[in-house]
């Protein structure tokens, strides 16, 4: 069997985009928007397990972006203006820290412990949370030390995925698309390493490690590769060359290869996977490989977002086949 899964969330329909405005105008109740924001997760969620994902991600449609629900569930946090989110037609708003962050509430467990109880044997849930350097790579730190901010989110969100495994969550994905930027340093990378592996490591369940958009430079793979997780994924259809050249540097113990691009709606053809296949097996001969997207699917409507989740589906079952 050859492993499959989809790195971070989804976008929302026409139907939970017009929800999610609704609310933020005021003129639909809380509970009215929630429930339709349920109903589509849940959509997402049993379209993900009837396509065979052992492995099914959180579709964290009710997030209005990576970083946000968490700084908003901080003390001494406060959310500002849109910035881009790296080279991508998409905005967050920046979390603006005033003093060390202390959570008022945990963001994870109660979604871990909702959805989790739905699954039907065999299929597990992951969650998403970000990383701990690009969180403070993205933020304003208010005059705060780089160093002692990381290291308090790191923790913070350590424990965010600890509490989900707990109450019911088979894993989790801590997502450091910063490493994929091209003024990542092999310093960042290390930091990266060292936090998950001081953080994340002993929280329980299935652990992935990924950065997408572009894939980490050699010497970023070379640190990368000393973390603790059961895959590190990365892009390989962004920049193919520059992924196996990554690689040719240094292989996780698993691999998560990103053959599906996440960021155009159009199909994408099998036999990249294959070529994929052989170049990551051939440079990292002792690796696990998954297939993955290159990417979370939001950049994309929703209805070629299930598409691409019915491709990948299909890519791991041609080449389980083959193998």
């Amino acid at each position: 069997m050859v492993e499959a899964f989809v790195l971070g969330g989804f976008p929302r329909s026409d139907n939970a985009r017009h929800a999610m405005r609704d609310l933020d105008n005021g003129v639909l109740p809380v509970l009215e928007a929630e429930r339709t924001i349920f109903m589509e997760e849940l959509l997402v969620i049993g379209a993900q397990v009837g396509l065979g994902y052992r492995l099914v991600s959180d579709p964290v449609l009710s997030w209005h972006d990576l970083l946000r629900p968490f700084a908003e569930a901080w003390r001494n946090v406060a959310i500002a203006g849109l910035q881009r989110f790296f080279d991508n037609n998409f905005f967050y708003r920046v979390p603006v820290f005033r003093d060390k962050p202390d959570p008022a509430r945990w963001v994870l467990p109660g979604r871990a412990k909702l959805y989790s109880a739905r699954l039907p044997k065999g299929h597990g849930f992951k969650v998403v949370l970000p990383g701990p350097v690009t969180f403070t790579m993205l933020s304003d730190l208010g005059g705060l030390r780089f160093e002692d901010v990381v290291e308090e989110v790191a923790r913070i969100l350590g424990e965010e995925a600890r509490r989900a495994v707990e109450v019911g969550a088979a894993g989790f994905e801590v997502a450091e698309p910063w490493l994929g930027d091209p003024d990542a340093t092999k310093e960042h990378a290390a930091l990266v390493r060292e936090l998950f592996n001081k953080y994340f490591a002993g929280a329980g369940g299935e652990k992935i490690l990924s950065v997408y958009y572009h894939p980490p430079s050699p010497e970023a793979m070379e640190e990368l590769a000393g973390a603790k997780a059961d895959y590190v994924a990365i892009s390989y259809v962004d920049a193919p060359s520059k992924a196996v050249e990554a690689l040719g540097k240094a292989c996780p113990r698993g691999i998560g290869l990103g053959v599906i691009n996440a960021r155009s709606i159009y199909p994408d053809p099998v036999e990249r996977t294959r070529k994929a296949l052989r170049e990551v097996s051939g440079a990292c001969k002792e690796s696990r490989i998954a297939l993955t997207t290159s990417a979370p699917l939001d950049l994309i409507p929703f209805t070629e977002a299930l598409k691409k989740l019915r491709i990948l589906a299909s890519h791991r079952d041609t080449v389980a086949e083959e193998h």
